[in-house]
């Protein structure tokens, strides 16, 4: 059974390193993203064979609250939809049939375990000009997409009317741009209600507290007190759905006890370390995208050492999740040696392909 898994992995790593990538890194990554989706979109009209099932080792595991299938998730930023100006359009596409968030079926067949989102309480059309880059020599990839999005009230009715994957993730970020402590948490209580009043019931919520690819990250939130106070009242609204809470890269160590203080006392599940890390862009030094992939390891590495030394010493309930450079089995292996038991992925899904996560757990298995 064994032989069978391997050779569709040897196969997937010569097609996509020696064809694929090559014609894919061509043009600009943009386009290459683009042109991803547009495939997506069109698996997503049926069901295809779970290459997943066959791929993937069966390493389950308890965290975050729940019995996961695999320890690598796909992590929100590539399953999120169009954008769209307004509400009232997004919802427009939903009932003329169209696929608004695309991958929606064909990505959690491929890759297993996928968090979908981020989603805005408001719909987003993201930023203009380019948005995507690549660093190939690191593995890196760099975005400013700005968080577009259909919206939670059309991604709700778009997904309930689906039939999704045994186990996901939906990730809620913040709204950039709202100041208001009473209508910032307002609105990430209407994001998670838009999902449950449809029947949409993910696996785990996600609230993402940083958002490095806006113009207008509300960077307050990773304060203790207002991360207490959201999560409290998310924690309180999800009908015992366990929230995980997305952190990002280069806080104090302070900082990062702090905030494992507050998630152990409203009860958050478990904490994702880290989001992208914002830096200039490749084409100008005024405008901020965020880093992920392999230039993301160190840093994201860094805040995992900080929150499990809360965690241990404090005995916290909160598990960490590792999210930042897992591109093979030696930094698969970073994360597991420092207690981390599941990761979240992004750029892998760049460099190594569709069956990244397979690849990567199977080299980290080696390893062990």
């Amino acid at each position: 059974m064994e032989a069978r898994p391997n050779a569709l992995l040897v196969l997937h790593r010569i097609g996509y390193e020696y064809l694929i990538r090559p014609l894919l890194f061509r043009g600009n990554p943009q386009r290459a993203h683009d042109v991803a989706l547009r495939w997506l979109a069109f698996f997503d009209r049926w069901t295809i064979p779970p290459i997943a099932n066959w791929t993937l080792p069966n390493t389950p595991v308890a965290v975050g609250g729940v019995q996961l299938q695999q320890r690598l998730i796909l992590a929100a930023g590539f399953v999120k939809g169009h954008g769209f100006a307004d509400e009232q359009a997004a919802l427009a596409a939903v009932a003329a049939g169209k696929n608004i968030v695309p991958g929606w079926r064909s990505m959690s067949q491929m890759v297993g375990l996928v968090e979908y989102g981020s989603f805005t309480r408001w719909p987003r059309v993201g930023n203009s000009g380019t948005v995507i880059w690549r660093d190939v020599p690191t593995r890196s990839t760099q975005n400013r997409i700005g968080l577009k999005n259909p919206g939670v009230v059309a991604a709700a009715e778009f997904l309930s009317r689906k039939p999704l994957p045994f186990q996901f993730g939906i990730n809620i970020a913040v709204s950039p741009g709202v100041e208001d402590p009473s209508i910032e948490r307002q609105e990430v209580l209407a994001s998670m209600a838009a999902f449950l009043d449809k029947g949409v019931r993910p696996t785990w919520f996600t609230l993402n507290l940083s958002c490095p690819n806006t113009e207008d990250d509300p960077k307050g939130n990773q304060t203790e007190d207002k991360a207490r106070d959201l999560c409290a009242a998310v924690v309180a609204a999800i009908d015992a759905i366990p929230l995980w809470v997305k952190v990002g890269p280069n806080l104090s160590p302070a900082q990062y006890q702090s905030l494992m203080r507050a998630f152990a006392e409203v009860d958050v599940k478990a904490v994702i370390a880290t989001n992208t890390q914002g830096a200039p862009t490749p084409d100008s030094q005024g405008l901020t995208a965020g880093i992920g992939g392999g230039r993301l390891h160190a840093a994201a590495l860094t805040a995992v050492h900080h929150l499990m030394e809360a965690k241990v010493s404090h005995g916290y309930l909160v598990d960490v999740i590792g999210c930042g450079g897992v591109l093979d089995g030696t930094s698969y292996d970073a994360y597991r040696k420092l207690g981390v038991d599941a990761m979240q992925y992004w750029s892998a899904l760049i460099y190594r392909g569709p069956l990244a996560a397979a690849q990567i757990m199977r080299e980290g298995e080696r390893r062990s």
